[in-house]
């Protein structure tokens, strides 16, 4: 391995080395964070790789005695934490940031942001939105992300050359879009990509429909035949606006969790975006059949759609993740955003500054994200066996200083700026906060020239 010298003088090794880097490495971190157990904070640990996976996390000087063999890394002055999971979003729509702002819900979707979409999203145009995401999301410390949007075999080319993980959501409508005419045509088409991708390492697959209001009821019927005959996850949007939960009361006599649970579409592979207008029934049913909720505060505030039951859906044992949604409505794709909104949103809506502590917060965004897209067994904390997704957080800032308690300075008070370095399975993807498997010049050009092809709508 050739080493690049950075201005820290640590050893790290260079992009264009990437190939031949060795098959371990110890970790040295000043603080490791393992999500597992909750509450656990391993001051001067390292994080032992072998291959992509973790072979062990012990002292340091354990780690030398035990791996005298594997490289180390002196990353004394960070935090080591698992790699972050964006449990929904749309990554594509990057390139619609800040064009339709403060707008309700329908007006945004329906004046600005379908119509924009009828006449701009191509092959190329996901694939240039997506780059730009997954950059964005690995220099923030994301390794896993859930996406819902078309032409899925250019978003997972362009994930899969990033170096990020990506579950793809293979979208499920009856309206026609420039990506297909109707349910069987985005059916045909998503189960083709499915069929090229499945094996891949980096990608995994769910069923999108869009939302529980916009499904008819055959469609919600078929939801569990396909998942099980496919195996795929269930990736919806979820009671976002109490006007879409009247309307699917008025239209189907009941909520979009209820029709969910009557369809047999529920389960552990099941997790819906948002869940802000749920119901004590709700609330219930998800609960008792192991679905996931994911929480997008900002997106959720930004658009005026409220603010989620997360004090009523922790204590009812509903898994909880966090999501961005997409850059469209959020602005950023920021899941340290999230963390420290959600953490405050959840003391300031029930008046209780217990509810939802930095442990649980950061649990949210790693273990439970994980847990949500099936992948808790080999994702989300720093566990042996599990794949080395780790991310390296600088301990030594003026917005972090002092560090008291280590998983406190992540949600308060530091965020994606102070990522430093970034590792999936083992393969540095960022390396002193510079990504190392996208170009950021191109990434920025690509998107640059849709600039006046999106403004033509302002």
């Amino acid at each position: 391995m050739t080493p690049a010298h950075t201005h820290s003088d640590r050893v790290l090794p260079a992009a264009s080395d990437q190939d031949s880097q060795p098959t371990g490495m110890r970790l040295e971190g000043g603080w490791v964070i393992p999500v597992e157990p909750t509450g656990a904070v391993l001051a001067a640990h390292a994080v032992v790789v072998r291959d992509d996976r973790i072979a062990a996390v012990l002292p340091r000087a354990e780690a030398a005695k035990a791996y005298p063999e594997l490289p180390a890394i002196d990353l004394s002055d960070q935090i080591l934490i698992p790699g972050l999971v964006n449990a929904h979003t749309h990554a594509a729509m990057t390139l619609f940031r800040g064009f339709a702002d403060d707008l309700a819900l329908s007006d945004w979707l329906q004046q600005r942001i379908w119509p924009a979409e009828a006449r701009l999203v191509t092959p190329e145009f996901v694939a240039d939105g997506t780059r730009l995401a997954c950059l964005e999301m690995l220099r923030g410390g994301v390794t896993m992300f859930a996406d819902m949007y078309f032409y899925p075999d250019e978003a997972i080319t362009a994930a899969v050359a990033a170096g990020i993980r990506m579950n793809v959501g293979l979208v499920y409508l009856t309206v026609p879009t420039n990506y297909a005419k109707d349910q069987d045509d985005y059916l045909r088409k998503g189960l083709e990509v499915w069929h090229q991708w499945r094996d891949h390492p980096q990608v995994q697959f769910a069923l999108a429909p869009h939302a529980t209001y916009s499904t008819t009821p055959d469609s919600m019927k078929a939801i569990p035949s396909l998942c099980s005959e496919h195996d795929l996850g269930v990736h919806t949007h979820l009671h976002e606006t109490a006007q879409e939960v009247s309307d699917e009361q008025r239209d189907f006599g009941m909520t979009g969790v209820a029709r969910l649970q009557q369809a047999g579409a529920l389960g552990d592979r099941f997790f819906g975006a948002h869940g802000v207008h749920l119901n004590t029934n709700d609330i219930a049913v998800l609960a008792e059949t192991g679905s996931s909720v994911v929480h997008c505060p900002s997106s959720n505030l930004k658009l005026g759609s409220g603010v989620a039951p997360i004090a009523e859906l922790l204590a009812a044992g509903v898994n909880l993740g966090l999501g961005t949604d997409g850059a469209a409505s959020n602005n950023r794709l920021d899941l340290w955003q999230e963390l420290r909104t959600a953490a405050l949103l959840a003391k300031g809506i029930t008046g209780d500054p217990t509810v939802l502590p930095a442990h649980q917060a950061l649990r949210m965004a790693t273990l439970a994200g994980a847990q949500a897209l099936g992948r808790a067994d080999d994702l989300g904390s720093l566990t042996p066996g599990k794949q080395a997704d780790v991310v390296a957080v600088s301990a030594h800032s003026l917005a972090g200083a002092p560090i008291y308690d280590p998983a406190s300075a992540l949600v308060y008070a530091l965020g994606r700026e102070h990522v430093r370095n970034v590792w999936v399975a083992g393969r540095q993807v960022v390396a002193e906060g510079v990504c190392t498997t996208v170009n950021e010049h191109d990434a920025l050009a690509s998107a640059g020239k849709w600039l006046p092809k999106v403004r033509v709508d302002e």
